[in-house]
């Protein structure tokens, strides 16, 4: 059988539509928790109302916070989390839930972290997905949208994302620092002493070590463990306990509760089932209702074809992006081109000083600029280690004494940076003036070089 005949009978397959329904269910549900918890602890405020200046996005400085009037953008966003929820006027709902999660996380760039990105690229993959055509609103509604089956690729296009995140994120961890330094573990773990029993284990190198190399082999295997039935329960456990115990260790929100829901996804049909049929005797829903053994059908052949031909050219996107660090010279972790994006989770401990100095090209006199007139702490403590920041917020400096009357500043910076544990080094050419830099994706030059090597990929 030919490759072209074998992918037509593999893209022809169904698979009973419980599993996807149960994901759009709790997805909606932990999505909604998210921004209410965002809203309850006055993040949105703290980070997107109170700074004067926002660090943007290459190509995306126009997204930026609209005042008071944010707040109207997180309500639209979870108004948006209830409707993909309960699936009603699904498709709408998710496509108003991509664009408005993505805008919050573009408005700032000191706000992104990896499973922020994943939430934006998981819902833009729900677009193309009948999520809502069986155990929903909208096919309660409409009979001709119920179906009890779909097509299958539209599972395993979720359980391939999921596979992408956790096998680029082990990659990732087959690095020097990871293994042979237990960095940056080595650092961050100690900091939990106080933990009931495992504070004291905490201390200890050879646990730095052992959480190190257990992470790696951890991610590098569960999603095929996922996939095995034989395998998937053991696997199931592994991710409830590795997810607690990166909640109990570090604050990283939402994050492992999305990731144990979603390991659900690999599980048969027949679980999924069960867990509509208990939400069906909760609310009183009519479940079989749904049951119609009908195969959900796009709307045309266009519109399947137009699926399948957008959501292959996302997954090869996906795929090459975390590599594109390989267009760029010099050491990934300390230049930091073509690191976001590329599922390296927590590799690295970065901390730095910048102080900025503003010279009068015409008097020639120079003054040091305070940090915090212009930024928060928050934000100034995630520009000084990071190189395009350090950039765009001399160029915000260029700006600022422009309109105060000097018509040509240079703007130069005394930076020093600690990686994974490593003594502070300079960081940037203290006698390149940034303001004739241009933001862009090529190679920084005006980055000193790394006078170590972290080995690995």
């Amino acid at each position: 059988m030919s490759i072209e005949s074998t992918l037509q009978e593999y893209l022809r397959k169904t698979a009973n539509a419980a599993p996807l329904a149960v994901f759009r269910i709790f997805f909606g549900i932990l999505m909604l928790i998210s921004i209410i918890r965002f809203a309850a602890n006055g993040w949105i405020y703290k980070l997107y109302i109170e700074p004067d200046f926002f660090f943007s996005y290459y190509g995306f400085e126009w997204v930026q916070p609209i005042g008071e009037w944010t707040y109207l953008i997180f309500i639209i966003c979870g108004l948006s989390t209830i409707f993909v929820s309960i699936g009603y006027k699904y498709r709408a709902a998710i496509i108003v839930f991509f664009l408005s999660f993505t805008y919050i996380e573009l408005m700032d760039k000191t706000t992104y972290l990896n499973h922020y990105y994943f939430i934006s690229i998981l819902s833009f993959l729900m677009i193309f997905l009948p999520a809502h055509a069986y155990y929903s609103v909208d096919a309660w509604k409409n009979e001709s949208l119920r179906a009890q089956k779909v097509p299958a690729w539209t599972i395993d296009s979720i359980k391939l994302l999921l596979g992408i995140v956790y096998f680029y994120a082990g990659l990732a961890k087959l690095n020097s620092d990871w293994l042979l330094r237990a960095m940056p573990l080595q650092i961050w773990l100690p900091a939990n002493y106080s933990l009931p029993i495992l504070g004291d284990l905490l201390q200890q190198t050879w646990v730095h070590y052992a959480f190190s190399w257990a992470g790696a082999l951890y991610d590098l295997t569960i999603p095929f463990l996922l996939l095995m039935k034989r395998t998937r329960l053991f696997a199931f456990v592994l991710v409830i306990v590795f997810h607690a115990l990166t909640r109990v260790l570090f604050p990283i929100g939402m994050f492992p509760y999305i990731m144990i829901v979603s390991a659900l996804i690999f599980f048969e049909p027949k679980l999924h089932n069960t867990i509509l049929s208990r939400i069906s005797r909760f609310f009183k829903i009519q479940k079989d209702r749904f049951d119609n053994a009908r195969s959900y059908l796009f709307s045309s052949t266009i519109t399947r074809k137009a699926s399948i031909g957008l959501l292959s050219l996302f997954f090869i996107v996906q795929l090459l992006i975390p590599f594109r660090y390989l267009l760029y010279p010099g050491e990934l972790f300390w230049t930091e081109e073509g690191f976001r994006f590329s599922w390296r989770v927590m590799l690295m401990e970065k901390a730095g000083y910048a102080n900025f100095k503003v010279v009068d090209s015409e008097s020639d006199q120079s003054f040091y600029v305070d940090n915090t007139e212009f930024l928060t702490r928050f934000q100034e403590k995630q520009m000084a280690a990071q190189p395009d920041f350090i950039l765009e917020y001399a160029h915000h400096l260029e700006d600022y004494y422009q309109q105060k009357g000097i018509e040509d500043p240079g703007i130069y910076v005394e930076s020093f940076v600690a990686l994974n544990g490593r003594r502070s080094r300079p960081y940037v050419d203290p006698n390149a003036d940034l303001t004739e830099i241009e933001p862009s994706l090529k190679h920084r030059t005006w980055i000193l070089p790394f006078d170590d090597e972290i080995k690995g990929l």
